[in-house]
Order: C-alpha cells, then structure tokens, then sequence
C-alpha cells in the first residue's frame, strides 16, 4: 500500500468512527437535554451525571488520540473492524446511560444501579480494548505511555468488576469521583505533553 493510499485509507477510517463517535456524544448531548427539558420526569441521580460527564471526556479524548492511527504504514481490514467495534463499545456504554424510556425506572438511581452490571462490565471491556488500539499504534507509543498505562488501565478495570457486584452508593460515588479526576489528570499530564 503506498502513502496515498494508506493516507486515504486512514481518512475514509476517520469518517466512519467520526460517525459512531458522533451517535454517542449525540445520546449523551439528547439525554441531557431529556433532563433540562422535562427536570420532573426522572430523578436525577448525581453519581449517573459523573458517568455522563466521564463517558463525554473519555469519547472526546478517544477522538482526540485516534489522530495517531495516521503513523501507521498499513491498515487493514482486521484493523478497521476492530476500530469500528471499539467505537461501538463507546455507543453502548453511552446508550447504557439514557435508555429510551424511563418509565420503568423510579429515577435515574433506580435505573442506574439495576443496569450497573452492564454499564461496567461494558466498560471494563472497552478499557481492555484500549489496551489492543494502544498496541495498534506501535510500541514506541505504548512505551511512551510508561508503565503507568497499564496498571492505570488493570485498576479502572478492577474497580469497574467490583462496581458491577454491589450497589453500595458510597463505592459507586468514590469511584464516579475518582474515574473522572484521575481522567482529568491523565489527559492533561500525558496527552498534554505528548502532543
């Protein structure tokens, strides 16, 4: 494959993942908008709002960091497949967090705890996958990563497993808490200063 090609290859990518990227912050931008619009259909629940939050920075980083797809000299099929799959996993999790109808639910907590085992179970899955596109880009990246990456990476997937067994709402709340700061903190101090 020459450079054109790949180059085109890469672009044509871009566009499909742009498009499921763009259905999960669409779910998560709608659900939100659900809320504003009509505040007295469904409780809020403040924990369900720190996974909204950490689901819309982790798509926008995840979006962010694709652009590193372009250094690789060929891509295939295989590895398409895999991206469209890992973009999938983003949509799910997104639509995992506004269903498309409440009335089943008492509120947000109600229904956020009873599908707590697929919302992080899902996740643990999409962390692990994150680990196989880091690969995707080349060793030289994943090394850059240090070894932080990895065991950054094995304990979301941990406290997510754990998170899927109890409902307990003080885990739940320490976790959303610290998901999203320890986020925050790996975006601006890694990717920051890698780019």
């Amino acid at each position: 494959m020459d450079a054109a090609t790949t180059a085109e290859t890469f672009t044509h990518i871009r566009v499909v993942m742009g498009m499921v990227v763009s259905l999960s912050l669409a779910r998560l931008l709608n659900g939100l908008a659900g809320i504003v619009q009509h505040p007295g259909a469904a409780r809020i629940y403040p924990v369900h709002l720190g996974w909204v939050a950490f689901m819309f920075l982790f798509v926008v980083h995840f979006w962010w960091w694709e652009y590193r797809l372009h250094a690789l000299p060929v891509i295939g099929f295989a590895a398409f497949l895999f991206l469209i799959v890992f973009c999938a996993l983003f949509f799910f999790l997104c639509a995992l967090l506004f269903p498309t109808a409440m009335q089943d639910y008492d509120g947000y907590e109600h229904y956020f705890l009873s599908r707590r085992k697929w919302f992080f179970c899902f996740l643990a899955g999409l962390l692990a996958t994150d680990i196989v596109d880091t690969i995707l880009k080349g060793r030289e990246y994943f090394a850059s990563l240090g070894w932080e990456y990895p065991v950054r990476t094995a304990i979301y997937v941990v406290l997510s497993l754990i998170a899927a067994t109890t409902a307990n709402r003080r885990y739940h709340a320490g976790f959303v808490i610290f998901a999203l700061t320890y986020q925050l903190y790996w975006i601006f101090r890694v990717y920051d200063i890698l780019t």
